[in-house]
């Protein structure tokens, strides 16, 4: 399939990335990786950027640090789903959800991430199977890859954070199936660990 090369994405999926590898391994990591991965600029931050560099970055991370990838990505993620918390949901939107009942405002964020795929899945398709379940197909960030697990850290925190956030705390997102496994598409799964309600919340 050939993708069109000025497939944009958003400029956190690298930025966030870069504070969790200085504080792994500082400047020098940071550098090692990204060279390798042929990004030698950061963004601004002020526009998208392309697909391209995002995916190789997160490429590399997995294949330099196999272990600890999972881990990086997840604190990427979250940290992503914070700048968007902090500059791009307005507050008086955050205050509603929150005050909303959670299965309401469930369903008003998932809207919300289905209407902003493009920001974070680039050229690939994200489809909104349910409030609680997404779908992003041909995922650029795991394009080409193969694995015996499931690859899109990234993803899950983001989506994880934003609805600990904004829904209940007690979410939790487990990507089930994944693109480098073979699946059609990289599937992500939202659900509640057991836990207290919150007050309000059911």
């Amino acid at each position: 399939m050939t993708h069109a090369p000025t497939a944009m994405i958003g400029p956190n999926a690298i930025l966030q990335m870069v504070p969790v590898l200085d504080q792994l391994g500082g400047l020098k990591l940071r550098t090692e990786i990204m060279a390798r991965a042929g990004v030698f600029e950061l963004p601004s931050g002020d526009e998208m950027i392309p697909e391209g560099p995002v995916a190789r970055l997160h490429q590399e991370v997995r294949r330099s640090l196999p272990d600890m990838a999972p881990a990086l990505a997840w604190a990427a993620g979250r940290a992503t789903a914070d700048y968007i918390l902090e500059n791009r949901i307005p507050q008086k939107a955050q205050w509603l959800l929150k005050h909303l009942p959670a299965p309401l405002a469930a369903w008003f964020l998932a809207r919300a991430i289905r209407d902003h795929a493009w920001t974070f899945a680039g050229s690939g398709q994200f489809n909104l199977v349910s409030k609680y379940c997404f779908e992003i197909g041909d995922n650029p960030v795991v394009r080409d890859e193969e694995a015996d697990h499931p690859l899109c850290d990234w993803h899950a925190a983001v989506f994880a954070r934003l609805f600990q956030v904004l829904v209940h705390p007690d979410f939790i997102c487990e990507e089930t199936r994944c693109s480098a496994q073979g699946a059609p598409a990289c599937h992500f799964e939202m659900r509640r660990q057991a836990g207290r309600p919150k007050q309000g919340r059911v």
